[in-house]
């Protein structure tokens, strides 16, 4: 038995990532950072460690081992419940006292750290760090409790005790049971940590990487006002910050992706008399509608973070906290993340049904997904209270009313919609199966019934009765070929932009500004640009409520758009990513908020107000400033410069030349700041003056869906003229055959974006064989058509078309 009280703590600069079997993993990391990291900027409060013998001498010193062993035998032979042998152990060791050398060794270390920090009885945080004996490398996170604000060496030391308790918590004998580990070779370790005081300031956690998706290059940052418990303990709703790595090291840059405003009902405080060391208040109401942290202190943490990661040289976990006297940020923990990081970074997912079954309802295929659920079907976005996670929502059509409801579904099916609809677009980028068009879903399928959506069967999606048995497989990327010509992927919603971080492509080659728009901020850009000419007293109401957490209505539309091409962008950062300006119609912009009396009414909205003619006019002008100065933050202050500006629809050569001065008079001269312009090429004049716009835009992107529908003269959303509409028509080929050969002599690359290479992979090879220079498609898509394109040099029946002489 030990009895030098050196044995008993260490503080916590004597320790390294070495000691765990010391000291636990918790504390070890604390010595590590305070050795390695403190003097590149990184604050960790100072403090010492009870050791892992002083845990071993407690337990002899009370002769405990065979009470331990005899309550955990019985527990084990299932003659004692789990309840009662944690809380017989528990009173066993709350019963004990420490050795004197023990007892001494804290109490002294807790006086001199007084003396440190210039307070006789400085308050500390007490935390449990748990170490299995023989395998120090074990996580044992989370199993053990943590006591703040702990004041005086008799408090301290009744803090240590009940730390040794909850070495037996329920959930930690569960916890080692379930994994094999010999309850009797864990040791625990006590860590004393001086109190940050951020009861009247803030504090939370920081992740390295992207907790949803496991992407790489965010910082994740939570916050809440008071003490941390309430995040770590998930009783709080924090602000939440995200933050682009690659950028931080430019300190010119904000490069700060999102800032979402938390609730923070509540905060956890000091307790100043009785037994409890905190207390949980409700939060003022002045401090919940106020972020947390300042931009500077977000950035400030994201480069801790990123430091911590370097170190480690892993995804790391880490707490934080503000302390309220001093105003500076500390670093309090830091372990190693264990969700994403432990996830196959080069592997995703197919579905294959293993049975067959019932066809009920038939449409079209949105993504290669297949999901089980309960039918769930809604006439409107008010019944959004009746869809619970993993149902399939099933209705006649949807648009952005829908997104929150969506979001839930494990599937969705829609009586009417194509390929190009809200409905498709929403499912392929949330990656659930979507069937659209069925024509009779919400009729033909009765509310409750268990059906199986399969959309892993080609362009056919069908729902069938019942679960159907199906495999879902993880497909390892560093297998996939190399394609012929570089693939990019089509995006809109930023919230799944990070989700395709994993896919073999080379940039975005769409990001469709009007979703983030739509979706995100929902407001007419003309209502907030002159808001005192909105006449609806409803929408003023809407947009008054939206906008009230913003200095101004321009601020929180320019502030929530270049956070949002800015996320998507960050998502394939450095490789470019193509953001088209606003392509909604009339009678679309006319549903945003305040839109209606900004808009005409026109018959036929698809060849009306749309693309160029609307950037340069002066109707729009102050609408377009709105897009340009969220282009220009997203580019230059958030440092996101892989963003490629296109514009679409443009109908002559004056217009491409008129949007083009509208860009410069709005800040963003293409060339500048290596700022790239493109143009899609979707309307039939572009193909007869392919060499003139190509001298004028940097590159093409053609929008199959367009030019196929101005080319053939079928409504590409008419239900009736869908056999009709086929991008595979020799004229439509032809035309782009064209396009590609005549851009190509001026030195103009062309790609596309439309939907043609998705649904058709041997479309793809006739694109390569014409020479695109680079094929976007929808990322649900993308392993399909690469295996199409890798499987082989055998000539399709769509390898190439004649030019025109």
């Amino acid at each position: 038995m030990s009895t030098k009280s050196e044995d008993a703590i260490r503080w916590f600069e004597t320790l390294s990532n070495e000691d765990v079997a010391i000291v636990g993993g918790k504390n070890a990391s604390l010595g590590e950072m305070i050795a390695h990291l403190q003097a590149r900027g990184v604050r960790v409060p100072g403090g010492f460690a009870t050791t892992a013998q002083a845990y071993r001498d407690f337990l002899q010193h009370n002769q405990l081992e065979p009470a331990l062993r005899a309550q955990l035998s019985a527990w084990q032979k299932g003659d004692q419940s789990l309840a009662d042998t944690g809380s017989a152990i528990r009173a066993l060791i709350g019963e004990g006292v420490f050795p004197e050398a023990t007892s001494h060794a804290i109490c002294a270390a807790y006086a001199e750290l007084g003396r440190r920090n210039g307070h006789r009885e400085t308050a500390v945080a007490v935390r449990s760090s748990a170490t299995a004996e023989d395998l120090p490398e074990a996580s044992f996170a989370g199993q053990q409790e943590s006591f703040l604000h702990i004041c005086g060496a008799d408090a301290l030391l009744h803090a240590c005790h009940k730390c040794y308790a909850s070495l037996f918590t329920d959930r930690a004998l569960t916890y080692r049971q379930a994994h094999g580990f010999d309850h009797m070779k864990v040791a625990l370790s006590v860590g004393v940590q001086t109190m940050v005081h951020s009861d009247r300031a803030g504090a939370g956690v920081m992740f390295s990487l992207d907790t949803e998706t496991g992407f790489p290059d965010l910082v994740v940052i939570s916050a809440a006002w008071g003490l941390g418990e309430s995040v770590v303990q998930g009783t709080v709703d924090p602000d939440e910050y995200r933050v682009f790595k690659p950028r931080l090291g430019d300190p010119e840059l904000v490069p700060i992706l999102a800032k979402v405003l938390g609730p923070k009902e509540e905060m956890v405080v000091y307790a100043n008399n009785g037994a409890r060391t905190t207390r949980t208040i409700a939060t003022p109401a002045a401090q919940r509608t106020r972020f947390v942290l300042s931009d500077a202190e977000i950035l400030q943490l994201a480069r801790w973070a990123v430091l911590i990661e370097d170190h480690y040289g892993s995804a790391m976990d880490m707490e934080w906290a503000k302390d309220a006297d001093s105003g500076h940020l500390y670093c309090v923990q830091a372990r190693p993340e264990t969700v994403q990081s432990r996830k196959h970074a080069q592997a995703v997912r197919s579905y294959q049904l293993l049975e067959g079954g019932v066809a009920l309802v038939e449409g079209i295929a949105i993504g290669e997904a297949i999901a089980c659920g309960r039918v769930k079907i809604l006439h409107s976005p008010s019944e959004m209270a009746r869809l619970e996670n993993g149902d399939v929502l099933v209705c006649a059509r949807t648009d952005p009313d829908w997104g929150p409801v969506m979001k839930r579904a494990a599937a969705i099916v829609t009586d009417h919609g194509g390929r190009t609809s809200h409905a498709a677009i929403v499912s392929r980028e949330m990656g659930v199966p979507g069937v659209v068009g069925t024509k009779s879903g919400t009729t033909d399928l009765r509310d409750g019934d268990m059906i199986t959506v399969s959309c892993a069967e080609g362009s056919t999606g069908r729902v069938y009765r019942g679960a159907l048995r199906f495999e879902q497989q993880e497909i390892d990327l560093r297998g996939m070929p190399e394609a012929p010509v570089p693939l990019m992927i089509n995006l809109a919603a930023p919230e799944v932009a990070l989700r395709w971080w994993r896919l073999p492509v080379h940039g975005v080659g769409l990001a469709r500004m009007e979703f983030i728009i739509s979706n995100l901020i929902k407001i007419h850009p003309l209502a907030v640009a002159r808001f005192d000419q909105v006449r609806d007293p409803q929408a003023r109401r809407r947009i008054e409520a939206l906008t009230s957490r913003y200095p101004s209505m321009v601020e929180y539309f320019v502030d929530t758009l270049a956070g949002g091409i800015a996320t998507i962008a960050a998502s394939q950062y450095p490789d470019p990513v193509i953001v088209r300006l606003s392509d909604f119609k009339s009678n679309e912009y006319a549903q945003l908020i305040g839109g209606a009396q900004f808009e005409p009414h026109e018959e036929n909205p698809m060849l009306g107000f749309r693309g160029a003619c609307r950037y340069y006019s002066e109707h729009y002008q102050d609408g377009f400033a709105l897009e340009c100065q969220a282009l220009k933050r997203a580019r230059e202050e958030i440092g996101l410069d892989n963003i490629v500006i296109m514009v679409p629809f443009v109908r002559s050569l004056l217009e491409a030349d008129r949007v083009l001065q509208a860009l410069a008079a709005n800040d963003l001269a293409r060339g500048t700041r290596g700022l790239q312009v493109y143009m899609m090429c979707e309307v039939p004049s572009n193909v007869f003056l392919a060499r003139e716009f190509a001298k004028r835009f940097d590159g093409f992107s053609i929008g199959s869906n367009d030019l196929t529908q101005l080319i053939l003269g079928v409504d590409r959303d008419s239900e009736q003229l869908s056999g009709l509409f086929d991008e595979r028509d020799q004229a439509v080929k032809t035309a782009i055959a064209q396009v590609i050969s005549e851009a190509h002599e001026v030195g103009c690359r062309v790609g596309i974006c439309g939907q043609a290479p998705s649904d058709y992979p041997e479309f793809a090879r006739f694109l390569i064989a014409s020479g695109i220079d680079s094929i976007s498609l929808n990322p649900d898509s993308v392993l399909t058509v690469l295996r199409e394109l890798s499987a082989g040099d055998a000539p399709s029946t769509f390898d190439s078309v004649p030019l025109p002489h």
